[in-house]
């Protein structure tokens, strides 16, 4: 019996000949993503920034934003609050405090016990503080280990094939990165150190779909001496369309059933990883090959094929 195959494995999409409208797309949202984040900027969490979170339910549906006004006017800052899943679930957010952090909980829950009191208790799930140098010292880190993972790939890349193929899929990486910052800082959802860990993924996922391509791409380079680059590009993505499609969407349906069934601790961590998988199958398709083809590849430059790759 046949498995089922959505997409054929002969298909012959010209991707290559829509490569300037895909160049154009992706530059104009690598362009609003850096204007997003200098302008509105990431929305930290206190991961990075310091602070205290407050995690309560309340024992009925409140008017949030009689509830900011309420906390805002102690005098602690600008405190934040949003729905945590359930409409009676709420994250609170104190800034960091000049004084004893301690007297401000106590302050939040006072007004919070008093505000309900004829409705029932007020549950307090959890509370959570991080100091200013530890944020500090973790927005570092979180920068330094996106940095240090693109640069790994690079290098891998680059003694993998060749360098044309590594600056190729840094470009790449570096599209998927700065668009799913730009969607963070347009939505203003938390940027924290899980997205940070997403970020990290998109760009191991992306580079397995990118290296998928690239290696079909040497392997028609080897096969096909007098081919015009531009039918072979297209020759190697779509042998390897199948296998990419359906591996984000296989990925997607996972990720989609964890967005709404795994809760709202980890929804912007897959929140982000769905934007990724997208773009960077994109990316790999539309970006990685194509900017390849101006890298200059010489077919008498390619090292011989290898037992491993010729059996693979």
């Amino acid at each position: 019996m046949r498995g089922f195959h959505p997409i054929s494995d002969d298909t012959k999409v010209n991707f290559i000949g829509h490569r300037y409208p895909a160049f154009a797309i992706s530059i104009i949202l690598v362009i609003a993503s850096i204007f997003l984040i200098g302008t509105k900027g990431l929305n930290f969490g206190i991961d990075f920034t310091g602070g205290t979170v407050i995690e309560v339910r309340t024992p009925v549906t409140p008017d949030l934003q009689a509830l900011r006004g309420e906390l805002n006017n102690l005098g602690l800052g600008s405190v934040s609050i949003q729905e945590f899943g359930q409409p009676d679930d709420l994250l609170i957010r104190l800034p960091q405090q000049k004084g004893d952090t301690q007297v401000a909980i106590d302050a939040v829950q006072e007004a919070l016990d008093s505000k309900f009191a004829s409705s029932g208790a007020v549950d307090y799930r959890r509370t959570e503080f991080v100091g200013p140098q530890v944020g500090e010292e973790l927005q570092k880190q979180g920068g330094l280990a996106v940095l240090f993972s693109l640069l790994g790939i690079l290098g891998y890349v680059w003694l993998r094939f060749e360098w044309q193929f590594g600056v190729s899929a840094i470009i790449a990486l570096a599209h998927d990165a700065i668009l799913t910052m730009g969607l963070f800082a347009l939505t203003q959802m938390e940027f924290n150190l899980s997205t940070v860990a997403a970020i990290l993924m998109i760009a191991g996922y992306s580079i397995n779909d990118t290296v998928v391509v690239f290696d079909r791409i040497r392997e028609k380079l080897r096969k096909y001496k007098k081919m015009p680059l531009e039918d072979l590009f297209n020759l190697a993505i779509n042998k390897t369309l199948a296998r990419t499609v359906m591996t984000s969407v296989t990925t997607l349906l996972a990720l989609i059933a964890l967005y709404y069934f795994g809760g709202e601790v980890i929804r912007g961590f897959v929140y982000a990883l769905i934007f990724g998988i997208i773009i960077g199958t994109h990316s790999s398709i539309f970006i990685a090959a194509p900017t390849l083809l101006y890298m200059n590849v010489r077919r008498s430059e390619l090292p011989p094929q290898n037992q491993d790759e010729a059996g693979a």
